[in-house]
């Protein structure tokens, strides 16, 4: 699986984009360094041993307590019969609880399958059965789902943590206030399951034993539609993250040929942590120079999220359009002292420029607007990060990274003509896990990765994004699939035929439409919405709904979606 994204030979590509390059910035990454991300995480704990890590509702955690509790949890899971390659599940937001588990998974040599914690139990099922997940750690406020699909799944240990679990004295009262005041935690009723204070408590009598993890070695499952639907998890190896964190350091560089480097950088974290933008440019970049994350567990919450802006000198604060867009809505956002913020990084959708010139007016500080997928773990371009200018492009190629527009049939296109975005480098995925036909689908024959996306390429080696190949629409960052959502509406049995597409939306940049041809004339708006909320994680489910008498067909029958954008 790995042989095909290391696999860099074949035909040439002119690397135009290296004349555009900040000084500061070499063209490729040297490759030599660690060999894992445990390699590189226990070099971090033995440099920074008193700085913060990780904050989480005024809790601060420090690299020596993030080793102390990672090698607990790495120790648990060992005495507990996984060995080398096993896959364990995190789904949890952005709480203390997921690093001290992510990071302590990957020392124990076994490899991290992210969940998303608003999952409904058929997407949950469906990710857990196809990574053969032996563990999952969850946060009990989702446990729930984790039960409903316990007696259908070979899940051996669950390991449930409650809000407050490393929060001291203060988590007593949080825990109060989710389950009893705010009444967040729904009943549920895992027989056999395990709280995270007690993994923790068991495997400070344990050891760690330690194991010999490559940078081939497949480090987490990310779960993408990728470009064609059906959730699959794109394999990134320890070599996959460990290269991207090196491309992002060096283009970060440029940042500070014109301003002094902060001796500690402060991260604001409120994208969630198991999506892969965050993972990498805030989790494994803030542990990668000893820097603090600022973990914000419900950045939906604005008001309390500019509070907590209130408590600190960010430096770095990558984000989504919507995001940077909610929290200049809000009044008290002006007052935050803006003073020490360096970098602010957008992706996961198109950032619009209306958003992005308010925020320069507002911060003093430019959105720097990047592309990436979770197959490229995730960074592949970048903007430039020493200039203010706004450019509605997503950037140049990272160093050693490769990138071509082509058509159809694989050939290169000139400059200034749209094509698919092929992407080559260190940070490409091994593969799809378990899916060796879906892997050679969207990898070439000289290891490019098709990335779906349609585009081109200026004279100056920036990229711009014009339309998707496929019919993906892209929710506050997130991929959704018509086909997915087509199929969970489908099982109703009033429907007798249905079609979902994306239409623009101010909030979430676009959101999901589904037209359907009844088949009970009785059936209504809201029983469809009820039926997707059951089986469909909230960004997923359709927010307009459209009764037609029939739908556009091709001459074969094949519905025309197409013809429904717009409508």
């Amino acid at each position: 699986m790995t042989e095909m994204a290391s696999r860099t030979g074949g035909r040439a590509v002119e690397k135009i984009w290296l004349s555009s390059y900040p000084a500061s910035v070499g063209a490729e990454i040297p490759l030599n360094g660690y060999r894992s991300l445990s390699e590189l995480v226990e070099s971090s704990f033995r440099a920074y041993p008193h700085r913060t890590a990780f904050s989480s509702m005024g809790r601060g955690m420090s690299f020596a307590e993030l080793e102390t509790e990672t090698t607990k949890v790495a120790a648990w899971l060992q005495a507990k019969g996984l060995v080398k390659g096993d896959r364990v599940a995190v789904m949890t937001p952005n709480i203390l609880q997921n690093p001290v588990a992510v990071y302590g998974i990957l020392r124990a040599g076994l490899i991290v399958v992210n969940v998303n914690p608003l999952y409904t139990p058929r997407e949950l099922e469906h990710q857990l059965r196809d990574s053969g997940a032996k563990a999952i750690f969850v946060l009990e406020n989702f446990a729930h789902t984790v039960e409903n699909v316990m007696a259908r799944l070979p899940i051996q240990h669950v390991i449930v943590a409650a809000m407050g679990d490393m929060l001291g004295l203060k988590g007593l009262i949080v825990n109060f206030v989710v389950r009893r005041v705010k009444k967040l935690v729904p009943t549920w009723s895992i027989p056999g399951h395990h709280s995270f204070l007690q993994v923790l408590s068991q495997g400070a009598r344990e050891t760690l034993r330690p194991v010999a993890t490559e940078r081939d070695d497949v480090a987490f499952l990310q779960y993408t539609g990728g470009t064609t639907g059906a959730s699959k998890g794109a394999a990134l190896t320890h070599g996959n993250l460990l290269a991207n964190k090196a491309q992002i350091m060096m283009w970060l560089d440029a940042v500070f040929v014109d301003k002094p480097r902060p001796e500690v950088m402060t991260f604001i974290c409120a994208l969630p942590l198991y999506h892969i933008f965050a993972l990498t440019v805030n989790s494994l970049m803030g542990v990668a120079t000893g820097s603090h994350n600022v973990l914000i567990a419900n950045p939906r919450d604005i008001p309390a999220f500019v509070k907590e802006l209130k408590q600190h000198k960010a430096h770095i604060f990558p984000g989504l359009n919507t995001l940077f867009n909610a929290l200049m809505n809000n009044p008290e956002f002006k007052s935050v002292d803006f003073s020490s913020l360096l970098l602010c990084l957008g992706g996961g959708m198109a950032v619009q420029r209306p958003v992005a010139e308010r925020w320069l007016e507002i911060t003093g500080c430019p959105i720097t607007e990047g592309y990436g997928l979770s197959e490229t773990s995730p960074v592949a371009t970048v903007n430039r990060l020493d200039t203010r200018e706004f450019s509605g492009m997503i950037g140049l190629p990272l160093p050693s990274t490769d990138i071509d527009i082509r058509d159809e049939d694989g050939a290169s296109l000139p400059l200034g003509e749209v094509g698919e975005i092929c992407i080559r480098g260190p940070q490409v995925m091994a593969g799809y896990w378990q899916r060796p036909e879906e892997t050679a689908s969207v990898m070439s024959a000289d290891g490019f990765f098709r990335s779906g996306d349609m585009g081109y390429m200026d004279g100056r080696g920036y990229t711009k994004i014009v339309d998707r190949k496929k019919d993906m629409i892209l929710v506050s960052g997130f991929n959704v699939y018509p086909n997915e959502i087509e199929e969970v509406a489908a099982m109703l049995p009033g429907v007798l035929e249905c079609a979902a597409v994306g239409v623009p939306d101010v909030h979430s940049g676009e959101a999901v439409k589904l037209f359907v041809v009844k088949k009970d004339p009785a059936l209504t708006e809201a029983d469809i919405k009820v039926h997707c909320s059951a089986n469909l994680t909230n960004y997923k489910r359709p927010r307009f709904i459209e009764f037609r008498t029939e739908l556009p067909k091709s001459n074969v029958g094949k519905i025309l979606r197409k013809d429904l954008r717009g409508q």
